[in-house]
C-alpha cells in the first residue's frame, strides 16, 4: 500500500503529539515531518521533497497558516493543504480557502471524520466540517440578505447536473457519485468542472453553497 506522506503543521506539541498517534494507527498514512509554525512548515517542505499532505494550523507564531497555504500553493501546487482549526469563524474559513486549502476541519472533529477529510482531500475532492459548512451558508446568506435585489439570469440545469450537485452537496467523493449514478469517475470529474465553470463557481464550495440555495440538498446533520 502507497502511504501519503503528511506534514503536521500546529505550534502547540500536545496537538501534534496527539495527531501522530492518531495517524500512526493508519496504515494508508505516514507522518513524514512535523512543523511549529509557517516558516517551519516551508523549511521542512525544502528538506521532504516527498510530503503529499499539509495539516495545517491557522494561528501560529512567525508565519500563520493562512500565508503558510499561500506561499505553498504558489510553490508547491500539488501539494495538498488541509486546515485543522479551533476556530469556526468565517473570516477564517474564507481565507484558508482562497489561500488554496482544499479542507478545513475543526480540531474537536473525531479521528474518523479527520480521516475522511484526509481520504477526500487526496482524492482531490473538498471537504469540511460540518459546523465549517453551516458557517459557509450563514455567510451565504447574511450577503444574500444585503446583495442588491436584482437577480441575476437563472441557470438551467440539466437533471444529470442536479443529481450530481446534491451529491457533492452530500460530501460524496468523485468514487462514490460514479457507482451511485452509474457513470465512470472521470465523467463525474468532467461534470463537476464544469458546473464549477456554468455556476461561476470558485470551487466546491462554491457548488455546496449553491445547492443548498436551491434546495437540492438537506443540510441537517
Amino acid at each position: 500500500m502507497t502511504k501519503t506522506k503528511i506534514l503536521l503543521v500546529d505550534d502547540h506539541p500536545v496537538i501534534r503529539f496527539g495527531l501522530v498517534t492518531l495517524l500512526e494507527q493508519q496504515e494508508e498514512v505516514e507522518i513524514v515531518a512535523e512543523a511549529e509554525g509557517g516558516q517551519d512548515a516551508l523549511d521542512k517542505l525544502e528538506q521532504h521533497k516527498d510530503i503529499e499532505l499539509v495539516i495545517m494550523d491557522i494561528k501560529m507564531p512567525d508565519m500563520d497558516g493562512i500565508e503558510a497555504t499561500q506561499a505553498i500553493d504558489k510553490k508547491y501546487p500539488n501539494i495538498v493543504v488541509l486546515a485543522l482549526s479551533m476556530y469556526d469563524e468565517q473570516d477564517y474559513i474564507s481565507k484558508m480557502l482562497e489561500a488554496g486549502a482544499s479542507g478545513y476541519i475543526l480540531k474537536n472533529s473525531s479521528s474518523e471524520e479527520i480521516m475522511k477529510a484526509v481520504r477526500m482531500v487526496m482524492a482531490g475532492e473538498n471537504y469540511f466540517s460540518s459546523r465549517v459548512l453551516d458557517m459557509m451558508v450563514s455567510e451565504y446568506l447574511r450577503e444574500k440578505g444585503v446583495a442588491n435585489t436584482t437577480e441575476p439570469e437563472e441557470v438551467v440545469l440539466t437533471e444529470r447536473e442536479k443529481d450530481i450537485l446534491k451529491l457533492i452537496a452530500e460530501e460524496k467523493t468523485s468514487i462514490e457519485i460514479g457507482e451511485a449514478l452509474e457513470i465512470s469517475q472521470r465523467t463525474v470529474d468532467t461534470h463537476r468542472r464544469n458546473l464549477i465553470d456554468k455556476l461561476d463557481c470558485k470551487n466546491t464550495a462554491g457548488l455546496v453553497k449553491f445547492a443548498i440555495k436551491k434546495g437540492y440538498s438537506n443540510t441537517e446533520k
